[in-house]
């Protein structure tokens, strides 16, 4: 991970890297900013995490994904933070995603915030 990309020891900092991350194309990168138990709910009826989240992210980022974001809301409570998020995906050829997410992030041992929960539709 380059220093452009180093996790930030504050929550509220997590939705601009993830926004620069995304829009570099940087796979890696943007796995990186997950925990290793993350769950991410982008089908409310299937959560996925581990290798079947790593792929896809992969999967979604191939299509070059343009991002926009920003917090709503942010509460952080000892090593837990919880971040509401109006994000916006524009897509060559297939138009636009929206919604409102609900962000569970979890402080590391290192001091670092990270993805614990991602539910990109959590106003659902």
């Amino acid at each position: 991970m380059t220093t452009n990309f180093a996790l930030p020891e504050d929550a509220t900092q997590m939705t601009a890297l993830y926004v620069r991350a995304m829009n570099s194309g940087d796979v890696a990168t943007v796995l990186s900013l997950y925990t290793e138990d993350a769950v991410s709910i982008w089908d409310p009826e299937k959560p996925i995490s581990g290798a079947e989240h790593e792929a896809a992210v992969e999967e979604f980022m191939a299509k070059k994904p343009l991002m926009r974001a920003e917090v709503k809301e942010s509460y952080v409570t000892g090593d837990t933070a919880l971040l509401v998020v109006d994000w916006t995906f524009d897509i060559e050829g297939e138009g636009s995603l929206s919604g409102t997410g609900l962000d569970v992030l979890r402080k590391g041992e290192d001091g670092k915030w990270r993805y614990a929960i991602d539910n990109p539709f959590g106003d659902n």
